[in-house]
């Protein structure tokens, strides 16, 4: 699966979500992340460590922000293909079982849709590909 549409990344990091992945990595230094599709903490990228989050064999990686791959199970990726995901940080708790939990910050997945569509952020949003 191309982790790139039309040259445009499907998955990107605010300026925030980058620091608070430096700032996980501290402490654990392996990270992956699944986009959650729901139930307990809603749709919400969850960042694990790697040797505690079994990747399934239907899970499409998206691609990579700071040095960390980015997955989603396939029937959500089925409903999601056309749009990109932009991983910001908002204040507030974590995830129950993501590593963002407890750092009174978490990370949001914004999106857009691919070929003009407007990000669903703030104006001051600043996105980068890594």
């Amino acid at each position: 699966m191309e982790t790139t549409i039309n040259g445009e990344a499907r998955v990107l990091a605010t300026n925030k979500a980058l620091d608070l992945i430096a700032e996980i990595k501290w402490d654990h230094p392996d990270i992956l992340f699944h986009q959650s599709g729901g139930c307990c903490d809603g749709s919400s990228p969850m960042c694990y460590p790697t040797n505690e989050f079994m990747i399934g064999d239907s899970d499409v990686k998206l691609g990579e922000i700071g040095d960390v791959s980015v997955y989603i199970s396939a029937s959500q990726f089925e409903a999601w293909k056309h749009t990109q995901l932009i991983i910001d940080v908002v204040p507030g708790r974590g995830g129950m079982f993501s590593l963002d939990n407890g750092r009174e910050k978490r990370f949001l997945t914004r999106s857009r849709l691919f070929g003009g569509g407007e990000a669903c952020a703030v104006p001051d949003v600043k996105v980068r590909a890594v």
